[in-house]
């Protein structure tokens, strides 16, 4: 099987390293805002952030038409800077926190599943991103 080439999205979010990675990585808050659309949801999360710890997230249509388990195993964990990880298929992503002042960008670079287009796939998981900017931004200090 050819390697596809690998997908990267990204986005700044207005608000400090330390809050971001907290948001990102906190199962309460993984839940109010990993859903690729209106339409979906992330009814439960599981995740030990540590070298070799697992995460696992029910991502789930909200009429209950589909759902999956989103899930994978840390490879590397660097507080503020930089996770990644492997999926049970194989695949990885790496995402790097990058703190400017008091803005954060997030950069996630994936290797892309064989099923579904790229550039659908990209879409997706920049519409997570998204999400998770405006969840965070939307966040009282």
């Amino acid at each position: 099987m050819a390697q596809q080439q690998q997908i990267t999205v990204e986005a700044t979010v207005q608000a400090p390293v330390a809050k971001v990675w907290d948001a990102y990585n906190n199962e309460k808050d993984i839940i109010q805002w990993n859903a690729v659309h209106e339409s979906w949801h992330c009814p439960s999360s599981e995740n030990d952030l540590r070298v070799g710890g697992k995460f696992k997230n029910r991502m789930e249509a909200k009429d209950g038409s589909f759902g999956f388990d989103f899930e994978g195993t840390y490879d590397v964990v660097e507080l503020d800077k930089q996770i990644n990880y492997t999926m049970p298929d194989g695949r990885e992503v790496q995402t790097l926190f990058t703190a400017t002042n008091d803005k954060t960008k997030i950069e996630i670079t994936f290797d892309p599943e064989t099923e579904n287009d790229p550039e659908f796939q990209k879409q997706g998981w920049q519409a997570i991103l998204d999400n998770f900017v405006n969840y965070v931004e939307s966040q009282k200090s």
